[in-house]
């Protein structure tokens, strides 16, 4: 008998509908990402925001809080903005962690030292076991560093170029989180 799917709160947001769908069969990759703000309503405030014509934003399908209550903000059925370039296919997984916030792009604000807790990787765990068995197609996982390697100019020191992305950062449990499914890790020229 199969374990019980996680609890998961249902939030929507309020442009879901807009978000163009797809087929669950295309679903074969989850895509690890950390908020980089303070807390969840931040980082709700951020995903409801219509940055594109569409009238939609950027945002996770599923958003982890520090004390591993697990929020929806997309079905899985529509396609989210979180990586570029993999969006159709993948799954966005946020796990809040104040990464580099205030000063992400800041050539001193490089570092992220906070770890993340043991409710959010026993959450995230239970999550992707689950969706695992919800989608036949789903094979492997990545960071979002690892799959937008993009670097831009600091916003403090033009001379300087840092990381456009860097989660879910040098903190991530990746090998304790690898040992406990079977996805593959992806890296940017699969």
């Amino acid at each position: 008998m199969l374990p019980d799917p996680p609890p998961v709160i249902q939030s929507p947001l309020p442009y879901e509908l807009l978000l163009d769908e797809r087929p669950r069969g295309w679903i074969d990759l989850v895509v690890i990402h950390c908020t980089e703000l303070p807390d969840l309503a931040t980082a709700r405030g951020f995903g409801e925001r219509a940055l594109y014509d569409s009238g939609t934003g950027n945002s996770g399908h599923y958003y982890i809080d520090r004390d591993g209550s697990v929020h929806q903000y997309v079905r899985v059925e529509r396609i989210a903005h979180h990586v570029r370039g993999y969006n159709p296919r993948a799954i966005g997984i946020e796990l809040v962690n104040i990464g580099r916030y205030p000063d992400w792009l800041a050539a001193g604000s490089q570092s992220m030292h906070e770890a993340y807790t043991d409710e959010q990787i026993v959450a995230l765990v239970d999550l992707l076991r689950y969706l695992q068995r919800e989608l036949p197609m789903l094979k492997f996982i990545a960071g979002h560093e690892e799959l937008d390697t993009t670097e831009v100019s600091a916003s403090d020191d033009e001379s300087v170029l840092v990381h456009r992305k860097l989660d879910p950062g040098p903190l991530f449990p990746w090998d304790r989180v690898m040992q406990a499914i079977t996805l593959e890790r992806l890296g940017p020229a699969s």
